[in-house]
C-alpha cells in the first residue's frame, strides 16, 4: 500500500518541478525583456538627461503630490528645454518647457497618451478629450458648431444669473473674522452654468444641493486618477480595481454617471414630446446637447449612445471643473493684488454703467480685466500639464530627435514660467498681455488652452465665464486673502488648492 502511494506521489513531485522550472524560466524571460526594454528607452532618451533616479521607482520617492510642481519647475529650470522623467523604473516621459518644443509637438497629431488618458476612460469614456485619428476628427467636426460666438452669445446673461446666486449665497456666509473657502461653490457655480448653457438643464443645483454628489464624486475622480498616474500603475485594471482606490474610483464613476445619463435621459425624453420637437426645430441656436442628438456626417450617421455619452462626459467635466480652477485663481489673485483688484473694478464699473449683469457686447470691452485673467491663466493654468503618444519619430529644433512610441508631456505650468521667455515669471504683471508685448512674444510661450490642432474647443466659453464671474464678484464684494490659510496649489489633471481657496470678503456699499 505505502509502494503504490509512493508511485502516485512521485509524478505529481515531477509536475510540480517541471512547473516551478517553468515559472521560473517565464519569469526569467519577463526579467530579460525588460531590462532590454530599459536599455532601448535609455539609449533612445541619452540626448535628453534628467535627474538622478532610483532604478525601479524612478523619480517617484522624490515627489510628493503637495512637491509635483515647485520639483518639476526646479528640473525644468536646470534642464533646458526638456529632460526626462520616469515614473517607476520602466516608464519614461519627456518633460517640456520650452516654447519651440512646444511647438513642434503640437504643430502634429500625436494621439494622447495611454500613460495618463487610459485611467480617466471609465470615468468620461472615450469623447473627444481622448479620441485619436479619422474618428476624432468627425466628432471635433461635428461638435464644432456648438462653439460659435453665435451660440455663445446668449449664455453670457445665463451666466450672470447663474453668478449672481452665487453671490447671494456669499452674503448670506460673510463674517466679520471668517474668511469663505471659494472653490466648492465656484465649481456649484460653474455647474450650473454648464446646464443652462449646454443642456438647457435648470435645476437650481446651487441651492437645492441635488448635485452636491456630483461635485464630490468630481473631486475624487480628479485625485483618484492623478494618484493612479504617478503611484499605482500596473497594467492590469483586475489588480487595480482590488484596490480600496479602485473601489473608491468606481464608486465615484456611477454618481458621475448617473448625473449624466439623467440629462441625456430627460433630453430624449422631451425629443419624444412632438410640441417640444417642434420648439428645438424652431431654436435659432442649438445648445451644445441638441448638437449631440441631431449632428450627422456626411453618410448621415450620427453618434451612437456610447459616443453620446461620452461626449456629455466630458463636457460636462472640462466645462465645469476646469473653468472652476480657473474662475476661483483669477479671484485669489485680485485678493492678493489689491492694485488690479481696483484697476479692474473701476473698468468694469464703466463698462457696465450702472448695470448689474453682464451683456456680450461688454466682454471685449474688458481690456485690463482679460490681462488680469491671462496673468491668472500664466500662473496658475488650470490644466498644468498635456501629454502625447508619438506617432512617429519626431526631431526638435536643436536636432535632437526621439522615436516612435515614446512619450512626451508638455508642462503647461513649467513653460509659463520659463525665464527665458519671461521677465520675473513669479511677478503678477498683467502688462504682459498688452498689445505690444503680446506680440513680441514667441507664440507658443502662453498656452493654457493648449495650441494645434487638439486645443481645447471650449476656450472661448471659458473666457467668457471667467470674465463674468470676476466682473460681477468685484461689482459686489472686495476681496483679501487670508494669511492663515494660504492655497496650496497641487495638479490632479485640474490644477487645485490642497488647501483650498480662502478669501475674506467685504460687501461694497
Amino acid at each position: 500500500m505505502a509502494y503504490m502511494l509512493e508511485e502516485i506521489a512521485r509524478p505529481s513531485l515531477s509536475t510540480l518541478s517541471l512547473c516551478a522550472g517553468l515559472c521560473l524560466i517565464l519569469v526569467l524571460l519577463k526579467v530579460l525583456q525588460l531590462y532590454w526594454k530599459k536599455k532601448e528607452l535609455i539609449k533612445a532618451l541619452e540626448s535628453f538627461p534628467g535627474p538622478p533616479r532610483h532604478w525601479l521607482y524612478g523619480h517617484n520617492p522624490e515627489i510628493s503630490q503637495s512637491e509635483e510642481l515647485s520639483k518639476v519647475l526646479a528640473w525644468s529650470e536646470k534642464y533646458s528645454y526638456a529632460f526626462t522623467r520616469w515614473f517607476r523604473g520602466f516608464i519614461p516621459t519627456l518633460v517640456i518647457s520650452d516654447p519651440d518644443y512646444a511647438k513642434t509637438v503640437f504643430s502634429r497629431r500625436d494621439p494622447k497618451t495611454d500613460l495618463a488618458y487610459k485611467f480617466i476612460i471609465p470615468w468620461i469614456g472615450k469623447g473627444l478629450l481622448i479620441l485619436s485619428g479619422p474618428k476624432w476628427f468627425k466628432h471635433r467636426r461635428l461638435l464644432t458648431p456648438a462653439f460659435h460666438y453665435d451660440i455663445l452669445k446668449p449664455y453670457v446673461s445665463l451666466i450672470s444669473d447663474s453668478t449672481k446666486v452665487m453671490l447671494d449665497k456669499w452674503e448670506q456666509l460673510i463674517t466679520q473674522n471668517k474668511s469663505v473657502e471659494l472653490f466648492e461653490h465656484v465649481s456649484l457655480m460653474t455647474l450650473d452654468s454648464i446646464m443652462k448653457c449646454a443642456f438647457s438643464y435648470h435645476n437650481n443645483c446651487q441651492t437645492n444641493t441635488d448635485l452636491d454628489y456630483y461635485i464630490k464624486a468630481v473631486y475624487d475622480l480628479t485625485y483618484l486618477v492623478f494618484h493612479r498616474i504617478k503611484f499605482f500603475l500596473p497594467k492590469s485594471d483586475f489588480l487595480y480595481q482590488l484596490s480600496p482606490q479602485g473601489r473608491r474610483l468606481h464608486k465615484a464613476c456611477k454618481l458621475a454617471h448617473l448625473h449624466t445619463d439623467n440629462v441625456i435621459k430627460e433630453r430624449k425624453k422631451m425629443l419624444q414630446d412632438e410640441r417640444e420637437l417642434e420648439k428645438i426645430r424652431k431654436k435659432r441656436h442649438l445648445d451644445f446637447l441638441d448638437i449631440l442628438l441631431c449632428a450627422k456626417d456626411e453618410n448621415g450617421v450620427g453618434l451612437s449612445d456610447e459616443d453620446l455619452r461620452a461626449e456629455v462626459d466630458t463636457f460636462m467635466f472640462e466645462g465645469h471643473d476646469t473653468t472652476a480652477s480657473g474662475i476661483s485663481w483669477v479671484l485669489y489673485c485680485m485678493a492678493l493684488y489689491p492694485e488690479h483688484q481696483q484697476r479692474c473694478r473701476e473698468e468694469i464699473q464703466e463698462i457696465l454703467d450702472g448695470r448689474d449683469t453682464v451683456q456680450w457686447e461688454d466682454l471685449g470691452k474688458m481690456t485690463y480685466t482679460t490681462m488680469c485673467i491671462k496673468e491668472t491663466l500664466r500662473l496658475y493654468p488650470p490644466v498644468p500639464g498635456v501629454a502625447r503618444q508619438l506617432s512617429k519619430p519626431i526631431t526638435f529644433i536643436d536636432g535632437r530627435s526621439l522615436p516612435e512610441g515614446l512619450v512626451i508631456s508638455v508642462s503647461i505650468y513649467a513653460l509659463h514660467r520659463n525665464r527665458s521667455m519671461w521677465k520675473d515669471p513669479e511677478v503678477f504683471d498683467p502688462m504682459r498681455f498688452s498689445p505690444e508685448n503680446t506680440s513680441q512674444r514667441h507664440s507658443y510661450a502662453f498656452l493654457p488652452f493648449a495650441a494645434g490642432a487638439r486645443n481645447c474647443i471650449g476656450q472661448q466659453f471659458a473666457m467668457n465665464e471667467m470674465k463674468v464671474a470676476l466682473a460681477l464678484t468685484l461689482l459686489r464684494f472686495e476681496l483679501s486673502p487670508d494669511p492663515a490659510k494660504p492655497p496650496k496649489p497641487v495638479p490632479q489633471l485640474v490644477l487645485k488648492s490642497q488647501t483650498g481657496i480662502h478669501l475674506f470678503l467685504r460687501k461694497l456699499p
